[in-house]
């Protein structure tokens, strides 16, 4: 009896993990638009506290899908794709945004998300792009 108590309480703690699944290529669905998530370069991923796996082809899909969840939002682990490596995930609530026609991105929104502000910077370095921080890009798109 013992066994079984301790085998469910480390699956509880186990099913509730933040921790990210790996985005399977080709295979996976957004979870907003139900396309296949093909792009290593524009991917997001959210897993919310309760460790509930969201995946998404575009950074635009996930922030559209949390318009109206702002308390996932808070509670959840959100991540995008490091423009400069992709498939590596990063923060999305600490890293910088481009629109800019220079690169498109799969849902048409033309955005793309960095690391970092400098790294953002000199990838796409032109007059037309718009450089935002989380908060920033959120607005924009809702």
């Amino acid at each position: 009896m013992k066994r079984i108590s301790l085998l469910l309480i480390l699956f509880t703690f186990l099913s509730c993990s933040k921790t990210p699944e790996p985005i399977k290529y080709g295979t996976d669905m957004c979870h907003f638009c139900k396309m296949t998530i093909v792009t290593k370069t524009h991917a997001a991923q959210m897993v919310t506290g309760k460790g509930k796996q969201y995946k998404f082809d575009a950074i635009e899909c996930m922030i559209r899908f949390l318009n109206d969840k702002q308390e996932l939002i808070l509670d959840s682990n959100l991540l995008i794709t490091d423009y400069t490596s992709p498939g590596t995930m990063i923060n999305a609530k600490t890293a910088s945004y481009v629109i800019s026609e220079a690169v498109s991105s799969p849902m048409g929104a033309n955005l793309t998300g960095f690391s970092s502000f400098e790294q953002a910077k000199k990838a796409i370095n032109n007059s037309s792009a718009d450089y935002y921080d989380w908060d920033g890009i959120f607005k924009k798109l809702n």
